[in-house]
């Protein structure tokens, strides 16, 4: 695929762990990635960026419990001294104390500022609620003083150790786009990564489906301007269930659309009430489930009211549908939305390596866009109100609600 300035990205996806091997490891790992590209046994860390520099690139790692990801991003004639270099970060790291211990404040500091924040406590606690798991399980879900202390109680030899046990390109897929000489780029590969073996076998961590109980949370952040709004539940939907479909464009004309959708017709522009609103909906391509769910900044003194909007555009859905007009439009908006997806190459990039790893072709999308295309307002109505229920919701909300509920006394 030929782009402007010969520009080439790749994505490269490493897995690791096992449900067990990886119970209360999210520090480690998410440290390991960090430091990734902080030095290795050839380079400094400034001397990495200088090469980087040189070779108009960018290498981002990042990852956490089970996987690490590396993009880069250069020109066709300097991709193979870029996989030279991420090879080096990813199989020669320094892990040094110096690094370590400057990492560690950083971290320290970004999760303290978080724990004023009405976004970030909303988001932790709402997923604490969608996750009820426990802390033996590798999928409990930390609170930022949990975070907080086993950043500050994590030594270097832990992420040493981490390292040590689980990386390695025994599960590993990459894709790259751009204009470039695939022989040298397989072989550059190959080289680097065919014969890296991870220590430890890997088995991925599930999400099944579960049912939830439905409750409200409200979190108090003195002093802010702006308040958060969580609402969601799980659904019994991937993306091979025969409402899958029906599903996505349905969220799609309910709040995944942004300022088309009713969502944000009714609670940003009819009544004023939000800042920013919206909606998801996702299938998961390898358990029995997916997941939806909404949010909304607002003021303090409108986070209610949006609630209620909330519930009210999810009944009226349920209850009386969407119209034959608007699904028409949704699904123009929708198809022309994958189309320049597509172009992407960051999009297109990353599709590709989720495709490998679930051995899937671009065809399973086109099937998928056939699908959506050929729906009919009846189909999307009945999908909608089988999985959806305002009253099966987890909800949450965080701002300065007692300063409000002050100015509102007489």
């Amino acid at each position: 695929k030929e782009n402007r300035g010969d520009a080439v990205v790749a994505n490269m996806r490493l897995r690791y762990g096992t449900p067990k091997s990886l119970v209360g490891k999210n520090t480690e790992a998410e440290f390991v990635s960090m430091m990734l590209d902080k030095g290795t046994t050839n380079m400094n860390r400034q001397e990495i960026q200088d090469k980087l520099d040189a070779l108009k690139a960018r290498v981002r790692i990042f990852g956490g419990q089970s996987g690490t990801t590396i993009r880069m991003e250069t020109t066709n004639e300097n991709l193979k001294e870029v996989i030279d270099l991420a090879a080096d970060m990813l199989k020669n790291p320094s892990f040094t104390q110096d690094e370590f211990e400057k990492l560690k404040e950083e971290e320290l500091a970004y999760i303290e500022e978080q724990l004023s924040d009405p976004q970030a406590l909303a988001n932790n606690q709402f997923n604490k609620m969608l996750n009820p798991y426990d802390k033996s399980d590798a999928r409990y879900v930390r609170s930022m003083d949990e975070q907080i202390a086993d950043v500050k109680e994590l030594t270097l030899d832990e992420v040493k150790s981490f390292y040590k046990d689980n990386y390695g390109a025994s599960e590993a897929t990459i894709s790259v786009v751009g204009d470039f000489d695939e022989a040298l780029i397989k072989k550059t590969l190959d080289g680097h990564f065919g014969q890296w073996e991870s220590a430890g076998k890997y088995e991925r961590i599930t999400d099944p489906y579960m049912e939830i109980k439905p409750e409200q949370k409200e979190i108090e952040t003195p002093d802010k301007s702006n308040s958060m709004f969580f609402a969601g539940m799980p659904v019994k939907v991937n993306d091979n269930h025969d409402d899958y479909a029906a599903m996505m464009i349905g969220n799609y004309m309910l709040g995944g659309g942004f300022l088309n959708s009713r969502l944000a017709t009714r609670i940003r522009q009819e009544e004023g009430l939000s800042y920013g609103v919206g909606s998801w909906f996702s299938g998961s391509a390898q358990d029995d489930g997916g997941g939806f769910g909404a949010y909304a900044i607002s003021a303090p003194e409108n986070t209610a009211k949006v609630q209620v909007a909330f519930k009210e555009e999810i009944n009226k859905v349920v209850t009386e549908g969407f119209t034959a007009e608007e699904l028409a439009a949704a699904k123009s908006g929708w198809l022309q939305s994958q189309t320049v997806s597509r172009s992407q190459d960051n999009r297109l990039m990353g599709q590709l390596n989720n495709n490998l790893r679930i051995d899937r072709t671009m065809m399973w999308s086109e099937a998928l866009e056939k699908k959506i295309s050929e729906l009919t307002v009846e189909e999307v109505n009945a999908a909608m109100k089988r999985h959806i229920d305002a009253e099966k919701m987890v909800y949450v909300r965080a701002g300065d609600f007692a300063k409000v509920k002050k100015e509102e006394k007489p």
